[in-house]
Parts: C-alpha cells; structure tokens; sequence
C-alpha cells in the first residue's frame, strides 16, 4: 500500500463522526408538548395513534390526543418512532430546505427567515432536529415558539372588532341584495308581460293580415317587432347575469358570516371564563374587608383538605392563604420535579380533592394523578393555568355547587 493511500486512511478513522439528525426521543421531555401541539394536526395525530392500536383515540378530545402524542414522543419502541416518521413526512420540504445549512448561526438566519413569513411548525420540526442545532439555539428557537401562542391569545380581540364590522356590512349587503331582487322580479314581471302583448299583437296581425298597408309598410314593419324582440332579449340576458353576480355574493357573505360568527363565540367563551375568575378572585380579595358575620358564613370549606399539585412556586403561598381563609388545609406538591413522585399515593389519600394547573404540571404527572384520583374515588379538578385567578374560581364553584347539593 503507497504511503499516501495509508494516510488517507488513518485520516478518515480518526477524524469524528459526521451527526445525524436528532429524533424525537432525544428532546428533553419538555419539548414534546410544543413539538407535538405545533407541528402536527389533530387529524395527523389520531392516525398515528390509532395505528399503535389506541382505539380510544377514534372519539378523543384534542387535549387528551395531546395528552397522548406527548407521552409516546419519549419512548422509541412504544411508538416514538412512528411519531417522528409522521413528522418527516408532513415537513419533509422545510427539512430539505434546512439542509444547506452547515452551523448553528446559517440555521438560526433559515429560521428566521421562516418566522417572517409565518412558516413556524414545519421551520421548527427542521430547527430543532438539525444536526448543527447546540442547546443554546433550541433553547431561543423554543422561547420565540412559546411567546408566539402568547401573541395569538392576544389577537382575539382584534378578531372579535372584525366580526362585528363585517356582521354590519353583511346586513348592508343583504338588504341591498333583497332590493335588487324585488327589482329584478318587477322587470321579469314587466318584461314577460311585454313580450305576451307583442306575441298577441304579432300573432293577430299575421292572422288578420292588412290589405291597406303595403309591401314596403309590412317589411319595415316586421323589422321593427324583430328590433324590439332583440332588445328585449338582451335585456333578458344582462339580468339573468347580474342575477347570478348577485346571489354568489350573497352566498360567500353568508358563508363569512358564519366563520366569524363561530370565532366571535370561542371568543365569548374564552371571555366568559376570564370574567368568572376575575369575579372570584375580587370576591376572595374581599374577605379583608368583610365583618366578622359575612366571614362566618362562608364556611362551607371547613375541615376539608386540599391538595395542590405542580403550579408556580411563587403562587403556593398566595393560593394557600386563600384556602386557609376559607378553613381548608392545603398540601402541595410540585408534580415530581424536585419532591419525590412516591409521596403522590399517600397526598391523595389525605386529601378531600385534587387541584392542578394544566399549563404548570407534567402530562405524566397529570396523568397519575387522575388515575390515582379515580382508584380512590377522590374528586379531581383542573385549573386553568397557574396562576390564582382560576384557583379563586375553582374554589368559588366547588362552594357553590356543595351548598346547593
């Protein structure tokens, strides 16, 4: 062997392996929940979760498809792998298109070419599985991401001031659509009635005839019936045309008035909810204020305990003078990040219910926690978010619908 061929391969077994993309195994569990609710659609995710044999995912709720497309991203052989195909298959463009980049700063510039021109799941599904993403570029990537769902929330009220300009226009357009309608039904009338008169009169001249006129009179005579007929039939076609503008008008108004009809009541909702938990959260911040004899009647928490798991650290406090106020004891636990996940089974036990914020606790934790609730036939009630809004309100409901039981 030459002495340069022997170099070259000493070369090539020392120098380091070239990295291949990431799978979605290797994300740290908190990724999975972005990943799975950005990059894929609740139709994509039901077909793969019915292939791993999840007949309960044929009527599933969005969050619980959610629910379970996160739990599978973390394990390669209980359907992560199927997971990760799907997601290759959907973004397979943007993932050609990242590959022309060679380091971490050419896939941030890709990226954020992508952001601008609103291309986000499929740029994210690319980014993050890049072989020249660091932990400090998925870390920005995920951030924009999570800030971006923030952004959305707040464009709902833009929506709703669009929804009620466009229900005024499309009353304005309707009752101009029903105007020109009754116009043209009174032409149509007028004209068929015209032509019946001109058919009459046509059919009694050629059967009475006229002796007195001449040839020449019939001739100009007869081709003044046909100029008219001609007129009026081009009539007739310029508003059978005008008609047909019209009504496919009216039918793309209808047609967007329904979709925002649809998002100015998810909208109502989402307003319905906040209002309930700023009402129960002035009430709670009330009690400071209230004599010694509207204190004593809310009682109705007395003697109960309450267990509190996950939410934000800073919160606990806040949440747990709140109970404390209405005469119920508090136990928390953060959910398994710092305090031991055994010590669930035994909170539980002591505990008269179960609250937890959605958006501040682990889907395994949430999912044990339910199930733990259902072994031991405890009531469970999920929050919102973590914060001490919709706690007021969960407790607000709870007093509620115990005094009236």
């Amino acid at each position: 062997m030459a002495p340069d061929e022997l170099s070259m391969r000493v070369q090539r077994l020392l120098a380091p392996a070239k990295r291949g993309r990431r799978r979605i195994w290797d994300f740290d569990g908190k990724l999975h929940c972005s990943i799975i609710g950005t990059c894929l659609s609740t139709g994509e995710l039901r077909q793969v979760l019915l292939k791993l044999a999840h007949q309960e995912a044929a009527a599933a709720s969005e969050h619980d498809l959610h629910a379970s497309g996160v739990l599978i991203a973390g394990s390669h052989r209980d359907g992560g792998k199927l997971l990760h195909k799907a997601l290759d298959r959907r973004h397979r463009l943007a993932i050609n298109q990242f590959d022309r980049a060679k380091t971490a700063p050419e896939v941030r510039a890709l990226w954020q070419d992508a952001m601008q021109r609103g291309e986000v799941p499929g740029a994210y599904w690319a980014a993050l599985t890049h072989p020249a993403t660091n932990d400090t570029l998925v870390r920005e990537i995920f951030a924009e991401v999570h800030m971006l769902s923030h952004l959305v929330g707040a464009a709902n009220r833009a929506d709703i001031r669009r929804l009620r300009t466009l229900e005024a226009e499309n009353a304005e357009l309707q009752a101009k659509v029903e105007r020109q309608q009754r116009q043209l039904r009174d032409a149509i009338v007028s004209r068929d009635t015209t032509i019946r008169e001109l058919q009459r009169a046509l059919e009694a001249r050629i059967h009475v005839g006229s002796d007195r006129a001449s040839d020449q009179a019939a001739a100009a005579d007869e081709a003044g019936w046909e100029a008219l007929a001609g007129d009026l039939k081009a009539r007739l076609t310029r508003c059978d045309a005008r008609r047909t503008v019209i009504q496919q008008q009216l039918a793309e108004a209808r047609t967007a008035l329904a979709a925002e009809r649809n998002s100015r009541l998810l909208g109502e909702q989402r307003e319905g909810a906040l209002r309930h938990e700023l009402a129960a959260i002035e009430a709670s911040l009330s009690v400071a204020d209230e004599t010694a004899e509207a204190a004593e009647q809310s009682t109705e928490w007395i003697g109960l305990t309450l267990l509190y798991v996950g939410g934000w650290p800073a919160q606990i406090a806040h949440i747990r003078a709140l109970a404390e106020r209405r005469g119920a004891v508090l136990l928390h636990h953060d959910g398994g990040m710092e305090e031991r996940g055994g010590l669930l089974p035994g909170l539980v036990s002591r505990a008269d219910a179960v609250l937890f914020p959605v958006d501040c606790i682990s889907h395994a934790a949430m999912s044990r926690i339910k199930r733990l609730c259902r072994q031991s036939s405890k009531p469970f009630m999920p929050l919102r978010s973590g914060g001490l809004a919709p706690f007021c309100a969960a407790v607000k409901s709870a007093a509620l619908s115990g005094s009236e039981a």
